[in-house]
């Protein structure tokens, strides 16, 4: 047998072998890259190369980045953001049929924006909604199903940890690039989830929510203003130069903690929560980007991602089927793994193919995060699906159909976005990013 099939086999049998019996995520990337590795080198070799090739994966100043936006977007969950930016949604999509779940979306996405992060969103903007939702006889388990769809948005709109990931595992593509590159397609993610909103309400002749008055209006606009301010600080800051992706997470952090001890929310029980919460998702991430480092350069080693290319391309060469079948795989792969160690494993496989066919680094890393986005929301085992669910109240089986009926309009969101580059190269190229 060839030894790239057989390392292959070896590899990625003893990965999803691992995760069916419930081992976790990044034990099984560790093991299953041990196991092949074994096969191509002697084992003295593969725990030394093991070690090495773990603390490569981690040694970076650019990772930090990432654990900076964890901290700044858990100081925002519990700092009384959330409520605010809930306020200025209603204002912009009150008048809408069904305005509270479009409240829903526009809410994930501005917070999601701000936060970087699915679950916070998910459980932030949900606390808020689902009272409400329930009070004017909205059917729960369809607006559960809104709020978990909608807050995959926040992973594709910048500043979020996604696309810094990404930037390492492809060797280095522009951070700031990937991050005006988010801002159209997050935005195409959430207003595919109201497209649906809007017929359902339309259907079910949902109310609309009163226009406030000019003064109610201006003060929640004032009061949003602070929140939003973040984006335009980090992210300007980022794009003009003034200082990098992580010292921008610092300030981002910085930021978020002094609005959230200005709104008065923010108690010293919460900081022990916040530490806490930060602490573990550290180690999480730490561990996966250090284990599927290993995972690399086993496939590297054994020659399969140009395997893998050769493979694809020689079931076409027409750009739009290898576009669709990657799209496909990753779709698949997202509905039971998460957005870390998807783009972890997969961009060095597909990034390849990707730049074969003539796609460009930043179009592909926004076609990665938007396919395994959607995953997070995914049956069975989406992150945001067990908490949407939780927070709603409703029994996880109710929101599958839902779910499934969102899914059309952002699956054609994501062909527009992967066949028509323009979406994503558009910002970067108009800041001379590109």
């Amino acid at each position: 047998m060839d030894p790239v099939i057989l390392t292959a086999i070896i590899l990625f049998g003893s990965f999803f072998l691992l995760l069916f019996i419930g081992v976790p995520i990044a034990v099984s990337i560790g093991i299953s890259s041990l196991i092949a590795g074994i096969t191509l080198v002697p084992l003295d070799m593969i725990a030394f190369s093991s070690a090495q090739k773990i603390f490569q994966g981690i040694n970076s100043f650019t990772l930090l980045a990432v654990i900076f936006f964890m901290l700044s977007g858990s100081i925002m969950n519990n700092g009384g953001i959330a409520v605010r930016l809930v306020n200025l949604a209603k204002l912009i999509v009150g008048r809408l049929p069904g305005s509270l779940d479009h409240t829903n979306v526009v809410g994930n996405m501005l917070f999601g924006s701000i936060s970087g992060s699915a679950v916070a969103s998910t459980a932030a903007i949900g606390s808020v909604m689902t009272p409400l939702q329930k009070k004017e006889g909205y059917d729960p388990s369809f607006s559960a199903a809104v709020n978990i769809t909608s807050s995959p948005s926040g992973l594709l709109i910048p500043p979020t940890g996604a696309f810094i990931i990404y930037s390492l595992v492809s060797g280095g593509t522009s951070i700031s690039a990937l991050f005006m590159a988010g801002y159209i397609p997050g935005i195409m993610m959430g207003l595919s989830v109201m497209v649906l909103v809007y017929w359902n309400a339309k259907k079910k002749k949902y109310p609309v929510t009163e226009w406030p008055t000019l003064k109610e209006a201006l003060k929640i606009v004032l009061q949003a203003i602070p929140s939003l301010s973040l984006v335009i600080v980090v992210i300007g800051g980022i794009i003009g130069g003034i200082f990098t992706a992580t010292e921008g997470a610092a300030v981002s952090v910085l930021y978020s903690l002094i609005l959230a001890l200005c709104y008065r929310q923010l108690k010293w029980s919460h900081i022990s929560t916040i530490v806490k919460e930060t602490v573990v998702m550290t180690g999480i991430v730490l561990f996966l980007v250090g284990v599927s480092n290993i995972m690399s350069w086993v496939m590297t080693y054994s020659g399969m991602p140009r395997a893998i290319t050769d493979l694809l391309l020689s079931v076409s060469e027409d750009p739009i089927i290898i576009l669709l079948l990657m799209n496909i795989i990753l779709l698949v792969i997202g509905t039971f793994m998460d957005i870390t160690p998807g783009i972890l494993i997969f961009t060095p496989i597909f990034l390849p193919i990707a730049m074969e066919v003539g796609m460009d680094p930043v179009h592909f890393g926004v076609v990665l995060v938007f396919n395994l986005a959607i995953g997070v929301s995914s049956p069975p085992v989406g992150s945001t699906l067990f908490i949407g669910s939780s927070i709603a109240g409703v029994r996880l089986e109710s929101t599958f159909v839902p779910i499934l009926k969102i899914y059309i309009p952002i699956i054609i969101s994501l062909l527009l976005v992967t066949y028509f580059p323009w979406f994503s190269l558009f910002l970067p190229k108009l800041f001379g990013l590109m």
